[in-house]
């Protein structure tokens, strides 16, 4: 979960004038980044051996 702090020093590094698609981006990629660190301190990671192993068949 994004916190208000996190969010709102993110907004102080946009523009001035943003638009509204920006905001949004914005924070969709804070989520997600809260998302993965929370996924990996719960150790819910894929190890680096499988990724090696499922990366070819993801990219045809």
């Amino acid at each position: 979960m994004v916190t208000k702090e996190r969010l709102l020093e993110s907004i102080k590094q946009l523009p001035n004038e943003f638009t509204v698609d920006e905001i949004i981006d914005r924070i969709l990629l804070l989520d997600k980044i809260e998302t993965g660190l929370q996924q990996s301190k719960n150790e819910e990671i894929t190890p680096d051996e499988e990724l090696d192993r499922k990366l070819p068949e993801w990219l045809n």
